[in-house]
């Protein structure tokens, strides 16, 4: 299995496929009823916009994860300039998502590693403890990339790992 992340602004395709995929994504989210993903539609948005900004903004890096020349998922990686008020954190995992049929196979734990290696720097990840699914997956990559060396806190219903990320270490 040959997995890749690429910059989506690169390929018009690749934005396509996110705005294809967006919805599948949000509906992964309603039921958790975190109050945080409402309909769009609701508060004045629609799926292109929130992708729209993502694509306009320079301190994100929307990226396309490819599994065999395929795009399976997408992520939204979020500098720190955009995350006011947090001086101790370099990157943030915006967004993440693999095609419900492209799931645990391992195709997101590596698609992370390479994330994380190609944004070197100090990470904080943020989910929810409603969605144990994603609390679980995010504590095993950050322990796997990290060996251990990370901190954990649930602060208002949210788990938040806190590490830093470097070039590929030896195992």
């Amino acid at each position: 299995m040959t997995v890749s992340v690429r910059d989506a602004r690169a390929s018009p395709s690749d934005r396509l496929w996110i705005e294809n995929v967006y919805r599948d994504y949000l509906d992964d989210l309603a039921p958790l009823n975190t109050g945080i993903f409402p309909i769009l539609g609701e508060v004045g948005h629609r799926e292109p916009d929130q992708i729209s900004r993502w694509f306009a903004d320079s301190g994100s890096y929307p990226l396309v994860i490819v599994k065999s020349a395929a795009a399976v998922g997408f992520a939204m990686v979020a500098r720190a300039a955009a995350l006011a008020g947090r001086p101790d954190v370099d990157y943030r995992m915006a967004e993440f998502f693999i095609a419900r049929s492209q799931r645990r196979r391992g195709i997101g734990q590596t698609a992370v590693q390479i994330i994380f290696n190609r944004f070197a720097g100090r990470w904080e990840i943020n989910e929810y403890l409603r969605n144990p699914v994603a609390v679980n997956f995010w504590r095993r990559v950050v322990a796997a990339h990290t060996r251990g060396d990370y901190q954990e806190r649930i602060v208002n219903g949210e788990v938040r790992h806190l590490f830093q990320s470097s070039v590929a270490r030896p195992r």
